[in-house]
């Protein structure tokens, strides 16, 4: 089988040191296997997302000497792989799910789910308690007056298997794990589960790299492979770079930013200093991204968190 992986930044800012790190990972994993990339850009809220900064992840990438095979930036048909332009194809897909009964209307705000008795889980999520799984259609005609709803995926307690390979084994129950969860917001932006599912499927993707801070949004993402029909792909998470405090890196880390790295460092400097902080070499030096390449391996790195030292 030949493999299919991705490039799917978020363009709500600057890509940071982080990002580079995980597209990086996820470029030479599948280059590896001599694989092929697309890149899709995850704009499905638009007013977060300008285009701009879609324009300079692109821009990046091909700085720091990543490529790819098909997506955004490249030919004719490009603009198909920004999400902000695939509504009408969730939307096919939403109405599948509603057709066949697994969507429910939610009208709690999040500030009422937080304000709830709802068990928290141990990383700050909340798990959602059913409030509105089983209103009758008196109560949603009424509620409806109120404000719009958002749609939940009802989900079940049958455990969800599978092994990922980094993390190995893993086994998630929705029902107390994360509970139903929405697959479209109440102000009609499609959710990030629903959208990427269906992105990735019709895409040909069949092999994920991402930052483990994504492995729990795993089972989800397989409930709805299973709901839709769809063969869910092959996932490898990474650990993710953390500073001194054990904090993730975000795009707030301006110090961080690929665009304040670009004034200082060439790209080999940066893909050196990263392969030096994931230990894939002994001492930080220069290397470019196709030495990178002969010299990753998934295996190598950690399972615990990284905490970036030194300086570039």
């Amino acid at each position: 089988m030949s493999i299919m992986g991705r490039f799917a930044p978020t363009p709500s800012g600057r890509l940071h040191i982080g990002n580079v790190y995980a597209l990086l990972c996820a470029w030479a994993h599948a280059r590896q296997r001599g694989g092929t990339l697309v890149l899709r850009i995850e704009d499905l809220d638009a007013l977060r997302c300008p285009k701009e900064y879609a324009d300079l992840i692109a821009e990046d990438l091909q700085w720091l000497g990543l490529d790819w095979d098909e997506g955004a930036y490249l030919g004719k048909d490009c603009d198909k792989y920004f999400q902000s332009r695939r509504s009408e194809i969730y939307q096919e897909y939403l109405n599948r799910l509603e057709k066949d009964g697994h969507l429910f209307p939610c009208f709690c705000s999040r500030g009422e789910l937080h304000a709830a008795d709802a068990p928290h889980l141990s990383d700050g999520r909340y798990r959602y308690p059913g409030t509105c799984r089983n209103l009758t259609k008196e109560e949603i005609a009424i509620k409806r007056f109120i404000r719009p709803p958002a749609l939940r995926v009802r989900v079940n307690d049958v455990p969800i298997n599978f092994v990922d390979e980094h993390y190995g084994v893993q086994t998630y129950i929705l029902e107390e794990d994360s509970g139903d969860f929405i697959v479209q917001r109440s102000d009609g932006v499609f959710a990030y589960h629903l959208a990427v599912v269906v992105d990735d499927a019709l895409m040909g993707v069949n092999e994920i790299v991402r930052g483990r801070d994504l492995l729990d949004s795993v089972p989800v993402q397989l409930y709805l492979y299973k709901l839709l029909g769809f063969t869910p792909p092959q996932y490898c998470h990474i650990p993710l770079l953390v500073d001194q405090d054990g904090r993730r890196l975000a795009k707030r880390d301006k110090d961080l930013d690929i665009g304040v790295l670009r004034e200082k460092y060439t790209p080999e400097t940066i893909i050196g200093y990263l392969a030096w902080q994931i230990g894939l070499i002994s001492k930080n030096e220069k290397i470019t991204a196709k030495e990178f390449l002969q010299i990753f391996d998934v295996n190598k790195l950690p399972h615990e968190d990284i905490i970036l030292k030194g300086e570039i």
